[in-house]
């Protein structure tokens, strides 16, 4: 039942993520895109941060973090797309 949970507060933190990545970058988008975003740009953010020792212990610092992550991954689209 925990794994449930956690399941569903990813998946609602990845979307609150996504979409407030979105806003910042200027991007629309649809939930479900929102949720992969946000999932992957935790990710992402949470790999990068870590590389320069910021780290996070709580939902306010990890939702921080996928924000950072998502506009890292839309800047890397667009440059890509480019």
């Amino acid at each position: 039942m925990g794994f449930i949970i956690n399941l569903i507060i990813s998946l609602v933190c990845g979307a609150i993520a996504g979409y407030i990545a979105g806003q910042i970058m200027g991007v629309e988008g649809g939930v479900v895109k929102n949720i992969i975003l946000g999932i992957v740009g935790g990710a992402v953010g949470g790999v990068v941060l870590r590389l320069i020792g910021i780290t996070s212990s709580n939902i306010i610092g990890s939702m921080i973090i996928s924000i950072i992550g998502a506009c890292i991954l839309i800047a890397v689209a667009r440059a890509i797309a480019k």
